[in-house]
């Protein structure tokens, strides 16, 4: 089966398990859908006046909603969606779906830490991305590949993910306990050029509609300060080179 024939199914997949979940009561939906919240920020972050552009690398589902959530934050270059936590021999989409490769779906953003520092993206993951304390899932998806985690890219990066971490388990911001991981050393790969803004080249999608699109608005309604209504996409930054 070829790349795009594997992509092309795990999609169908989806839609498939989107509609079903579709025919569930409005109660139980609602019940299943991650909830967006407003958390504290962070107690430790970087300084707000570094020079140049910083990474960071979060894995919280399935990439297209992660990425597409950090396309419309301001002070995000680029947004690349990828593979961290295995080896480079098995980055590959057919081989992560098995969820035996150690990969977890992750992007890659880079930021200018001029206009966002660490710990604000690190507080957009939480609050609007995903769930933090669901174990190996997102919404329909369930795999060690769509794991919480972090892929610090230095141990200043890990010292503040793990006290933000802290910080919110002690204040109680979510209903049970944070699962994320905090994984160091991870190098990350780019995922096939068909995953890459996928939630920009398909908002009628039954699962960005579903799944993702609720993460926009509620980036836009907890973090009005930092929506932006025009993503920054991987093909543009492509195309001008």
């Amino acid at each position: 089966m070829t790349r795009i024939r594997m992509a092309a199914h795990a999609k169908g997949l989806r839609a498939v398990l989107v509609a079903a979940a579709m025919l569930l009561p409005l109660g139980l939906r609602a019940a299943m859908a991650e909830e967006a919240r407003v958390i504290p920020a962070p107690a430790l972050d970087e300084p707000a006046t570094q020079d140049g552009t910083r990474t960071i690398v979060l894995a919280g589902g399935c990439f297209w909603g992660v990425q597409g959530v950090f396309q419309h934050t301001k002070g995000v270059i680029s947004a690349v969606s990828g593979y961290a936590g295995g080896d480079r021999s098995t980055a590959r989409y057919e081989k992560v779906t098995t969820g035996a490769t150690g990969h977890a779906e992750s992007v890659q953003i880079t930021y200018d830490p001029r206009q966002i520092t660490y710990g604000r993206l690190l507080r957009v993951f939480f609050s609007v991305v995903h769930d933090p304390t669901q174990l190996n899932r997102q919404g329909p998806d369930i795999g060690t590949q769509y794991r919480s985690a972090i892929f610090p890219a230095d141990a200043a990066q890990a010292r503040i993910a793990k006290a933000y971490v802290a910080q919110l388990n002690q204040a109680r911001a979510f209903p049970a306990a944070i699962v994320t991981r905090i994984e160091a050393d991870r190098p990350f790969y780019p995922a096939e050029a068909y995953h890459q803004d996928f939630m920009a080249r398909n908002p009628t999608y039954p699962y960005i509609v579903y799944n993702d699109a609720p993460k926009l608005a509620d980036l836009q309604r907890i973090f009005p300060d930092l929506y932006r209504s025009s993503p920054v996409l991987v093909s543009a930054a492509r195309s001008s080179n």
